[in-house]
């Protein structure tokens, strides 16, 4: 088995999906966002306001590579992880599953649990607004790193048992 690596947008599921996911392949689980937290020992946000996005960047990179250096797991990867070159080398070196949804419906669940001190605004515009422009923006770098690109949008039955096809395909 190689590592699962599941990409998509703020709020596509890839953390729900990705403990099922490790459940039922009966392997390990991790969170680039969790292993960020455990090293710099405070919230994102509050990571990112002192420190700066490009510091956070490389604390994700860094994440990545320890995920990576694990033996097989998920991993559930934040948003943004597809924005350095490196990091998408090291994601198509797994299974690497996006989890596609229209910005409405992932706006919807940002409103619904806003986690503001793991998913600190990215732009400062209204939550539908940067949603679409943050999509729009990483949907080309989502799709090159995608062995699989799965509906986030779909119920949680049906979207465990595509990932898990795919990863069971090696697709």
């Amino acid at each position: 088995m190689r590592h699962v690596y599941l990409i998509g947008g703020r709020a596509s599921g890839k953390t729900t999906l990705g403990r099922l996911l490790a459940a039922r392949l009966g392997c390990g689980f991790t969170d680039t966002d969790e292993l960020v937290v455990e090293s710099v020992g405070m919230p994102i946000a509050e990571y990112v306001a002192a420190e700066g996005w490009d510091a956070f960047r490389d604390r994700e990179t860094e994440a990545l590579e320890r995920a990576g250096a694990m033996p097989p797991l998920v991993v559930a990867c934040g948003g943004g992880i597809v924005l350095r070159p490196r990091n998408r080398g090291m994601l198509r070196s797994g299974l690497c599953v996006y989890l596609h949804a229209p910005a409405e419906v992932l706006a919807a669940r940002l409103a619904a649990d806003p986690k503001e001190a793991q998913r600190p605004s990215l732009t400062g515009k209204g939550l539908l607004e940067e949603v679409s422009e943050v999509l729009a923006a990483r949907e080309k770098l989502y799709r090159e790193c995608a062995s699989a690109v799965l509906n986030a949008d779909s119920d949680p039955d049906t979207l465990l048992d595509l990932a898990l096809a795919a990863a069971r395909s090696g697709s």
